[in-house]
């Protein structure tokens, strides 16, 4: 790789370790190994003007690919069941503990382009399991199995999320 790929890998990778802090996630602790994913993900960007999955084979449609751009819409859910997302950039605290390794993860995106919650014009139907969490602390909800380690707006932890219903009643 030239010296110019390198730095804008690095520089990347970097940019993506800040956003994932401030977010509550984490970046893979292997450098070498996210720096791959990281280099695949600007071929991505250059060669169909967004990041998609490096680790998926993408269509060259932002449309169709619009669940696959990274962060991909499957990653939460992959780390709440596996500790990590399908490709590994992202992982659990656990991970980055080194209390459990970032193993093979089950391939969650619909084979059938139809069966993509883009191409059937919905999010996840009600009584789908997805849960809504609400941050005790500042108020902000997310859509999802667990609620988040870290509370990406006031970074309170995952023991300040509760269940949320909405009306409340």
């Amino acid at each position: 790789m030239a010296e110019r790929e390198a730095q804008e890998v690095e520089a990347l990778r970097e940019r993506l370790e800040r956003e994932a802090r401030a977010g509550g996630y984490h970046l893979n602790p292997d450098v070498e190994f996210t720096s791959a994913l990281v280099e695949g993900l600007l071929t991505n960007q250059a060669r169909y003007g967004y990041p998609s999955c490096p680790c998926r084979r993408a269509a060259g449609e932002r449309a169709e690919d619009v669940d696959i751009i990274c962060p991909c819409d499957y990653r939460d859910a992959d780390l709440d069941e596996y500790g990590a997302c399908y490709c590994a950039l992202y992982v659990s605290r656990d991970v980055v503990d080194g209390k459990k390794e970032a193993g093979a993860i089950p391939e969650r995106r619909p084979a059938k382009r139809e069966d993509r919650p883009q191409f059937r014009g919905e999010a996840a139907p009600a009584g789908s399991g997805i849960k809504v969490w609400r941050c005790r602390v500042c108020g902000y909800l997310c859509a999802r199995e667990e609620a988040p380690e870290v509370c990406p707006i006031c970074k309170a932890s995952r023991d300040r999320f509760e269940a949320f219903a909405w009306p409340p009643g």
